[in-house]
């Protein structure tokens, strides 16, 4: 498999975020960030997802398309689309509940946005694992399949970061 890669671009308010390759938690840092400045702009009314040339898209990055997409509705956007023709993705996206987030097309479109990659640096590992326990609560709360699948996972990294997240007490 190719290692992944997110490409992102906009015009006129409607951004495309193309995924490339396997996409995994190590871009999870940089995409979220991206997130919270697209949603920072006035002007954002829509998002398209990519995933015509995805191999592989793991449940970090699914968590992270769930936050977008209610994120977006949420602004009272329609419901963005995802775009593959891959069977293996399509019922990923199903199985997981996305049905009530996005709409999925296998069509090609062509769309004025032009996609650059997003720079992404690697995450600091506390930093990766806060993204990752944020991604999978947003899964487990699309349905109860992904809350049980997921429960363990994520009460672990809630047990691990309890050490980074907890201030540190002065003595004087």
């Amino acid at each position: 498999m190719q290692s992944g890669q997110i490409m992102v671009g906009a015009h006129e308010g409607i951004y495309v975020i193309k995924l490339v390759g396997d996409v995994r938690l190590n871009l999870c840092t940089s995409f979220d960030n991206f997130i919270d400045k697209m949603f920072a702009h006035d002007d954002f009314n829509d998002v398209v997802f990519d995933l015509h040339n995805a191999e592989g898209v793991d449940s970090t990055t699914l968590g992270l398309m769930a936050k977008i997409a209610i994120r977006a509705l949420e602004r009272g956007c329609q419901k963005p689309l995802a775009l593959s023709a891959d069977k293996g993705i399509r019922h990923l996206l199903d199985a997981m509940g996305f049905e009530s987030l996005i709409e999925v097309s296998d069509e090609e479109r062509d769309y004025s946005a032009k996609p650059e990659p997003l720079q992404c640096k690697n995450p600091d590992e506390c930093a990766a694992r806060e993204k990752v326990l944020e991604a999978h609560r947003v899964l487990m709360s699309l349905n109860e399949q992904n809350a049980a699948t997921f429960r363990d996972l994520v009460q672990t990294l809630e047990r691990e970061c309890e050490p980074y997240s907890k201030p540190s007490v002065q003595m004087h």
